[in-house]
Parts: C-alpha cells; sequence; structure tokens
C-alpha cells in the first residue's frame, strides 16, 4: 500500500503520553431539553439523561456535554442564565445532577457542562439590581451601559449590532441603554470588572467541586468589549465576527480575552486531574482561534471548518489539514464536529446544492432549501466515518447518530428561536434541529421521548422511521455503523505515542478521494464522487464501509461512491 511523506514532522500530544482523556475522546452533545423526558411534561430531563445512560455507553461515548440545565426564561435556549449555580426545576434538582454524574462516571462516561460568561438572563439578580440602581452605580458597571448619543439621548452608543438582529443597544428610558450582543433578554456582562471575573471563577470552582471533567465556553471570543470612551463604531456592523486580525474589533477577539482565560486555566489544574475546557468561537476561519487553545489558557478549541464545508474533495481536505496544522502549533488536539444546536442536521445540510448559505435556509416567503435527502443520508454516513477516522477529539451531536434529518415542518406559530422574530420572520432559526429525539416508533408517547406524549416541540410523523429502537437491530443503520465506528476508533485511531498521520498515494484516491494512513495501520479513504467507485488493492480488508449494502463486505474492493472506507492491509 503506497502512501506519500507524512503531513507533519511534529504531531501534537496525545492522550496515552500526558493523560488528558479528552484528547481522542468521543463526546456526545446532550440539548438537555430535546433528549429524554422522564417526569411527563413534554421537556427533556436530567432523569432522562440517566434513563439513557445505557444507551450512551453502548454508542461507545467517553463524554456528554450538557447544553444549559440553569434556571433560565427561555429567552435563547437556555443560554439566558438567571443563576449559574443552580439546575432549573423544569430539569430536575441539584441532587440529581449529583446522581448524574455518579452514574456517568460509573459508566466510565465524564461529564462536560456549557458556561455562558458573555451574557446573563436580564431576569439574573445582578441585572435585576442593575436596573434599580442610578447610572454609574457600582451594580451597573457589572454590565455595559452607555448613555446615548444625539441631543436627547436618543440614539444608540455605537453601530453595533445583535447576532439575532437589530441594534445591540436596547434603551433603559431614561437616556440609557444596556449591551445585548445576543437578544435583548441577554445584557452583556462588563469583564473589565474584576468582581465579574472573580464571580465566574467561584462558579467555575463550584461545578469543580460537583464532579464535572470540564466546560464548553460560550462565545468565547466575546467576553472583552473595548470599552473606552469615546466607544467606536465598527466599521461593518453587520458582520457578526471579527473585522481585524490584530484584536482590535472593538467587539470580538481582543486580545484582553486570553487573560481572563489564563486565570481560568490556573484554577483548572489546581484539579486533579485538570478541568478540560473547549472554546465556542462562530467565525470566519482564522488562525487566532487557535490561540484560545494554548495549554496556559483553555486548551481546545472548536475550529468549525468542518461543520461548514460543502461536500467538496478539496475543501475537506484543505479543512483537515489546516486544523490540525493550527493545533499542533497550538500544542493542543483537533476538536472535529460536524453539527450543533445551533445549526442545520448534517443529514439534510450536505444535501443542499453546493454554495448553499447554511445560515440563510428559509427565505422571505417561508419556501425550504432544495435538498436531495438520499444524497444527504450517504454524505453524513460518509462525513461521520471521515470525522470519527481523523485524530482528536469528536463532538457528536445528539440524533446525529440516527441520521436524523433537519425537520423543516415545523410552522410559523410553533418556532420558539428568538432568531425567527428579531430576524423579522425571514430565518426559521435552530429550532429544526432542536426537535426531541424518537426512541421508539410510538406516536403516542411522542416516539420514546415522553411517557405522557407531550412534546415542547412537535415531532413529525417521519420520526418514527428513525427510532433508535429500529436502528439498534438494523445492522446496517446509522446508530450501529456509529457504534461499530467509535468502538474500532479505540484501538484503531487512538494508539501510538503520536497522532501523526500520512496522505495516501493520489493514485490510489483519484480525482475525486482523499485519505490517510494511522499509526496503527489502518487507512481511511473518502470517495466524494456521486457515480464513480474507487479500486482498493486486492490485499486488504475492509473494517468499515459507510454505505449501508457494503459494511460487513469484508472481501470488497470498492469504495462506492460518496461513501468512506476503514481498511487494513491483510
Amino acid at each position: 500500500m503506497s502512501v506519500s511523506s507524512p503531513v507533519e514532522t511534529t504531531s501534537f500530544v496525545t492522550a496515552e503520553s500526558t493523560g488528558d482523556w479528552w484528547r481522542d475522546a468521543v463526546v456526545y452533545q446532550i440539548y438537555p431539553r430535546s433528549f429524554a423526558d422522564a417526569n411527563g411534561d413534554g421537556e427533556g430531563d436530567l432523569a432522562g439523561v440517566i434513563g439513557k445512560l445505557d444507551y450512551l455507553r453502548k454508542l461507545g461515548v467517553d463524554a456528554i456535554w450538557l447544553s444549559p440545565f440553569y434556571p433560565s426564561p427561555l429567552a435563547d435556549g437556555g443560554y439566558d442564565v438567571a443563576d449559574y449555580r443552580a439546575v432549573d426545576p423544569r430539569f430536575g434538582t441539584m441532587a440529581q445532577f449529583d446522581e448524574l454524574v455518579a452514574h456517568a462516571h460509573d459508566a466510565g462516561i465524564n461529564i462536560i457542562i456549557d458556561i455562558v460568561p458573555n451574557h446573563t438572563s436580564d431576569q439574573h439578580e445582578w441585572f435585576q439590581k442593575a436596573l434599580q440602581a442610578a447610572p454609574g452605580s457600582p451594580e451597573r458597571t457589572r454590565y455595559v451601559f452607555q448613555r446615548g448619543k444625539g441631543e436627547h439621548a436618543e440614539l444608540p452608543p455605537t453601530n453595533w449590532l445583535s447576532n439575532f438582529g437589530g441594534s445591540a443597544w436596547q434603551p433603559c428610558g431614561d437616556g440609557w441603554y444596556y449591551l445585548h450582543t445576543f437578544a435583548k433578554e441577554q445584557p452583556d456582562l462588563n469583564w473589565d470588572n474584576p468582581e465579574v471575573r472573580e464571580e465566574f471563577l467561584d462558579i467555575l470552582r463550584f461545578w469543580c467541586d460537583k464532579g464535572v471533567d470540564g466546560f464548553r465556553i460560550d462565545v468565547s471570543h466575546g467576553l472583552a468589549k473595548d470599552l473606552r470612551e469615546p466607544l467606536r463604531d465598527r466599521p461593518d456592523p453587520t458582520k457578526m465576527y471579527p473585522q481585524a486580525a490584530d484584536g482590535s474589533d472593538p467587539m470580538w477577539d481582543r486580545d484582553a480575552v486570553h487573560d481572563i482565560y489564563r486565570g481560568w486555566r490556573e484554577l483548572f489544574n489546581e484539579c486533579q486531574p485538570a478541568k478540560y475546557a473547549v472554546g465556542e468561537s462562530w467565525t470566519p476561519f482564522s488562525d487566532r482561534v487557535f490561540q484560545y487553545a494554548r495549554q496556559d489558557e483553555l486548551g481546545a478549541i472548536f475550529d468549525f471548518s468542518l461543520e461548514k464545508a460543502v461536500w467538496n474533495r478539496d475543501e475537506y481536505r484543505h479543512t483537515v489539514e489546516r486544523t490540525r496544522r493550527y493545533a499542533i502549533e497550538a500544542g493542543t488536539a483537533p476538536t472535529w464536529v460536524l453539527g450543533n444546536h445551533d445549526v442545520p442536521r448534517i443529514a439534510s445540510r450536505l444535501g443542499v446544492p453546493s454554495g448553499t448559505d447554511i445560515e440563510a435556509w428559509v427565505t422571505s416567503d417561508g419556501t425550504e432549501p432544495v435538498i436531495d435527502p438520499a444524497a444527504a443520508a450517504r454524505r453524513a454516513r460518509a462525513a461521520a466515518l471521515i470525522m470519527l477516522g481523523l485524530p482528536g477529539t469528536a463532538f457528536v451531536y445528539q440524533g446525529e447518530e440516527l441520521g436524523l434529518p433537519e425537520d423543516f415542518d415545523l410552522r410559523p406559530e410553533e418556532l420558539q428561536d428568538p432568531i425567527w422574530e428579531r430576524g423579522r420572520h425571514t430565518f426559521k432559526g435552530r429550532d429544526g434541529c432542536r426537535v426531541p429525539l424518537p426512541w421508539t416508533g410510538d406516536r403516542e408517547t411522542a416516539y420514546g421521548f415522553s411517557g405522557s406524549g407531550k412534546s415542547w416541540l412537535p415531532q413529525p410523523a417521519w420520526f418514527a422511521d428513525y427510532a433508535a429502537c429500529l436502528q439498534s437491530d438494523d445492522v446496517n443503520s446509522s446508530l450501529n455503523m456509529y457504534r461499530k465506528a467509535i468502538d474500532l476508533r479505540r484501538c484503531m485511531v487512538r494508539c501510538g505515542d503520536d497522532a501523526a498521520l500520512e496522505w495516501l498515494d493520489p493514485d490510489l484516491c483519484g480525482d475525486d478521494g482523499f485519505g490517510w494512513k494511522l499509526p496503527s495501520g489502518m487507512m481511511v479513504l473518502a470517495n466524494f464522487s456521486a457515480v464513480h467507485a474507487l479500486t482498493l488493492p486486492s490485499e486488504v480488508k475492509m473494517l468499515l464501509c459507510s454505505r449501508a449494502d457494503d459494511d460487513h463486505n469484508a472481501d470488497s474492493h470498492q469504495v462506492p461512491p460518496e461513501s468512506t472506507v476503514w481498511y487494513i492491509c491483510r
């Protein structure tokens, strides 16, 4: 079997040499409200997660990441936190959280929780006190309050815009405004205030003492703002990402953020073992993203390039090469992800025509994108084996293992995402990937989600075809492909004292494929062609193929169109 030269001479440190479990882990994201409902109120809860730990153990994941379960008015799906040291009663109790941690650890599963440090809920005790206090008071300096412009302060302080549409400044009615880079119910904290910094260190200590193993940091690049007077306008306020590569954007990716995370890392390293942290930064790619992944800061960062990539050989290969290169330079492991609670599901997204903007899937007249569902399903399975075949940390969003497509059936009156209203009904928002999961084919129990049959978002009838219990008995199902891949990954991708890989010979890959060889000897080859198969040499043994009809054909020497295979030399 011919391979090219190694793609790099330096490799990132792996779990075998450091004991960092996360460096080659598979992490399963749980959106608690939509995972499993144990008390029958139509909303998922912690008891529901506890009840599905055996499912997660059989899937083979190393950790679960819980999206916010804190008390919240749910103005933004729980990312508007009213109390960072409590469990929302709709999700359960602190005793149930403790039980979840204990049972998960018994099952060999680590716990990662979401921390939302950029903003609080407007119902947070701090913000309620700030509204009642006078301008310039200590209560108000915890947030970003500014006097408006104009003769009567009738204009916002700057041209900054909210990610959810409209001005980022909400008037208080007295000539003062407060900053909210997301919904108006999510006022931004002032990270120049030492009290804010100390508060979050204390919050992190609280959850470390609760036994959590790591943290996912929401909007990790947005904490620090340039609040020097006079406040600066942004060159193009419509761009919700850094407009400067030197940290000078007044809203995003400022150098001051790194000082915050160095303090967090000191806290995390006081624990034994040290706590994991990964930052979320949904921006156009910049190598600055990986500065957050340095070992004296968070230690890991999401690069969403693979999640954003269209089904194209060159784009996938370029993304893999680039992500690995920058991770290596930062001394971290790459973080791979195909989907999450904020984007349309991969099993639909890869079926849209090339060039379709995943941020604008619904037009002003409410029409849906044109999707080839069969192609999307094939490509999603192939993409999963690409991701799981790469050294590093792989994240799987709940339902991804079932091959769930996006739910486009939600009617306008059923939508709850604030983006729908703030965007003036031009974008349906993120509810389509947050519909509660189908566990069984029984519609009377909300497809196994809730014994009462209630579901906070309605489920389409076709969910029955994707039920976990049905897939569990189907050897060719998406669920069983994920189970096999994660099991194989433990010995074939997690091996050796480094994670170097070698690209396969271009003659083997042809015009439409790319692949690599791992230190274990396993090879991964992805075929992006829609019509042509790739032929493997006769001396190989197939381990896994993403195309269902080839999953168990160990003697096959074909890589079918739009598929990925794992194999070894005999």
